[in-house]
């Protein structure tokens, strides 16, 4: 059989697709994947894929998951959360075909039938970067988004960093400090920051949608900070801030051998009050908290630089599917690249969907192409 098509015979011509929604997680990010779900869960093509919701608990148990997309939505005085079950669901390879499997104690397990693709809506440790995508290698089977190397870079904002430099992209000053580093010598640490300059943003290095993020206006905050990031991920990036302007960008994957689509750039704004940046609560939970300029106002040619750069970013980490790569658009034009996020917000809200809309591609075509990617996709090496 061809790497380069999906399963066929019988599951291929008799039934539509069947796409895995994978989402939840053990990440302290396991509410706003649940979110992602929701989105997705209401916009999928139910007449063209069969979809079956799939949801981690914090436990790391696989379980079969409602399909009811306010069960998984976000308000302000609740955060969704997948729940253990005494049911388990598994991945096999059965008689060719990659098998959803359910079994619960003292029962003989039962097949749910062949998976063509997963969709895994997972942000954060153990889902985007690279660890569930290293799972589903070894099994053959079809995802959508990045694979294990390209995730793990991009979660990871040190090494994505370095990878950024290496392709020529220009990163602002920044320190890595690992856990070692900040249990065995502190005052070198403070004073690495220190040359840095204030403000700067102290960040967990491998957790998203600013969890654990704490701006720092003097050296007297430093610590409390770092202890802060430290309850999300014992390495941390504490970067310079920036005077600029934040410009992203959603890049999408090129069929077959096309170079990557991007999108017009957006400007994130964010309404004042409690939020000096584009924090939790901005993203997910507070409607008007932040808005979203798409095409970005800056001149012609910074729009079609940083089409240029977010492409260049994807290529740099060997992303598929979809990233987001977001800058910093100085005030004398230059442009500083942020970061990649190779699993963003997707929830019809979230900035990557909203821009590629401005540019023309819609939430459910959105899903429907990436699906599309994910179906034509060699296996293995690639």
């Amino acid at each position: 059989m061809s790497q380069d098509t999906p399963t066929t015979g019988e599951t291929a011509s008799s039934r539509k697709p069947r796409v895995a929604v994978l989402f939840g997680g053990r990440s302290s990010e396991h509410a706003v994947s649940c979110v992602t779900a929701a989105g997705v869960l209401g916009a999928i093509n139910r007449d063209k894929y069969e979809v079956i919701p799939i949801g981690i608990a914090k436990t790391g148990q696989w379980v079969l998951a409602p399909a009811d997309t306010a069960q998984w939505s976000l308000a302000a005085s609740s955060l969704p959360e997948v729940s253990p079950s005494a049911q388990t669901v598994t991945l096999a390879e059965i008689g060719g075909e990659h098998q959803l499997i359910v079994a619960s104690p003292n029962q003989v397990p039962q097949e749910l039938g062949a998976v063509d693709v997963v969709f895994p809506l997972l942000h954060g440790p153990f889902g985007e970067d690279g660890t569930i995508q290293g799972l589903l290698e070894l099994s053959d089977t079809r995802y959508v988004g990045a694979g294990v190397l390209a995730s793990a870079v991009g979660m990871d904002k040190h090494y994505m960093k370095v990878v950024f430099e290496a392709a020529g992209l220009h990163v602002g000053p920044y320190v890595a400090v690992t856990d070692r580093q900040w249990r065995n010598d502190p005052e070198s640490v403070r004073k690495q920051v220190d040359r840095l300059g204030f403000p700067v943003f102290v960040k967990p290095a491998r957790a998203g949608s600013s969890m654990g993020i704490t701006k720092v206006d003097s050296l007297d905050d430093l610590d409390a900070a770092i202890e802060e990031a430290r309850r999300h991920d014992l390495k941390l990036v504490i970067e310079a801030g920036i005077v600029g302007r934040e410009i992203e960008c959603a890049v999408l994957e090129g069929r077959g051998t096309d170079a990557p689509r991007t999108s017009m750039p957006g400007e994130i704004s964010v309404a004042g009050g409690t939020h000096e940046f584009y924090d939790f609560n901005a993203k997910y939970v507070e409607d008007d908290a932040a808005a979203l300029s798409c095409p970005a106002d800056i001149p012609a040619e910074a729009i079609s630089r940083v089409r240029e750069l977010a492409a260049l970013a994807f290529d740099a980490v060997g992303a598929e599917g979809l990233s987001r790569v977001d800058f910093f658009y100085t005030p004398d034009g230059e442009l500083i690249i942020n970061e990649i996020n190779t699993m963003p917000g997707f929830t019809p809200k979230s900035m990557y969907p909203q821009m590629w809309a401005a540019s023309g591609l819609g939430y459910a075509d959105l899903i429907d192409e990436l699906i599309h990617l994910a179906l034509h996709r060699k296996t293995g090496l690639r």
